[in-house]
């Protein structure tokens, strides 16, 4: 009987021989016992082996590796309930003080209930299945298993109001100006209430220069206050086409500087559309050369059959000139809960990666607006 050179009989079966597929190149998966006190970093890399915990491992190693050499500017997005639930003092304060995020698009509420730390208000764990008629008639506020007293949320507003009536405020403002207002009366807030530095996200953006915008600031208690107190006079407004304008800038200058930009998206939303929307500004409206970003990260999980921005892929980002085609391998979208993956991959960054020199890009932006505008102007004459 004459056998192939790939081929060998064995009790009259034929099996595949000596020649080898190159997909099974892959590393084997044999991992060892998880032991006691391992670190996450390890468990990450050892035993994070298939489906979206392997996502999870390539989201830490693409950020680790690649998202935080020096020469690249990173844009972080954040939608969902995450400071109430305490990732932004867990997390995104480690973050940003570890210099691993440059600037960040959040949602008004995450902001808003971001300041109940600086303001020393107490949120509590509970349960999702509590009786939500007896909670209203008791005055406690849920947020899915998160519970706090409805008074935070008039506190919380009277605060805003209060810092909003300072003549510093009172003209139009970006987001991010708006925000870094906040962060040094919230850092003043912080010492009068004898609180550690940096109890909530806004006082240590406003320590580390990291501008912070909102794509829709009317959709928050933030927007609610200040739309209140246009009501008796306020001059106080937000200035959505800077905000728009100076993201752009942040992006185009970091690109002209010979740099990279990444994109690390936290859920998906207005948010993740604002973050992304970058370089279709630069390219579309503004006419100036550019090809995309240069790294994509997000974790999400919305499914992207349904036309939703939020589950739209890294693919589709570069039909619209968002992502950087040649740069598609550089792309990964793990499907979990960002309050699973979040911890795992701040932890893993924090253990593999030394801190990064503070880009400090809130005292920069209105230098990088004004040079993207030259070359705006010199395009179209």
């Amino acid at each position: 009987m004459t056998q192939s050179s790939n081929e060998k009989n064995l009790g009259g079966k034929q099996i595949l021989g000596e020649k080898k597929s190159s997909f099974l190149s892959g590393k084997q998966i044999f991992p060892q016992e998880i032991k006691p006190a391992i670190k996450a970093k390890d468990l990450i890399e050892e035993t994070f082996l298939a489906y979206n915990a392997a996502r999870l491992r390539e989201a830490c190693l693409l950020f680790s590796q690649k998202m935080l050499k020096e020469n690249v500017t990173i844009g972080m997005s954040l939608t969902g309930a995450l400071t109430p639930a305490g990732l932004g003092r867990s997390c995104l304060i480690p973050l940003i003080k570890a210099g691993f995020v440059d600037w960040i698009v959040s949602t008004g509420a995450n902001l808003y209930h971001d300041a109940h730390f600086g303001l020393k208000m107490r949120l509590v764990q509970g349960h999702p299945n509590l009786d939500d008629r007896i909670l209203r008639k008791e005055g406690v506020i849920r947020i899915y298993d998160v519970l706090f007293d409805y008074e935070v949320l008039l506190s919380t507003d009277a605060f805003f109001r209060e810092i909003i009536q300072n003549e510093e405020f009172q003209k139009p403002l970006s987001t991010a100006e708006f925000y870094w207002l906040s962060g040094k009366y919230l850092v003043e807030r912080e010492k009068a209430l004898g609180l550690e530095e940096n109890t909530c996200v806004l006082t240590a953006a406003y320590r580390c220069g990291v501008p912070i915008y909102t794509s829709s600031p009317g959709d928050s208690s933030i927007g609610m206050n200040v739309a209140a107190l246009a009501l008796r006079g306020s001059k106080m407004s937000f200035d959505v086409s800077k905000d728009v304008n100076e993201t752009a800038a942040l992006v185009y200058g970091a690109k002209k500087a010979k740099g990279k930009s990444a994109v690390f998206i936290v859920g998906g939303g207005s948010p993740k559309n604002f973050l992304l929307q970058t370089e279709p500004q630069i390219q579309e409206v503004l006419g100036l050369d550019e090809k995309g970003h240069d790294y994509f990260l997000q974790i999400t999980d919305a499914r992207p059959d349904t036309g939703g921005l939020s589950g739209a892929t890294p693919s589709e980002a570069v039909s619209w000139g968002k992502v950087d085609p040649d740069q598609l391998p550089d792309t990964v979208v793990c499907y979990c809960d960002s309050t699973i993956a979040l911890p795992l991959l701040t932890a893993y960054a924090l253990e593999s990666h030394a801190p990064r020199q503070l880009k400090r890009l809130y005292d920069q932006r209105e230098k990088l607006l004004e040079k993207m505008q030259s070359a705006y102007l010199k395009a179209i004459l």
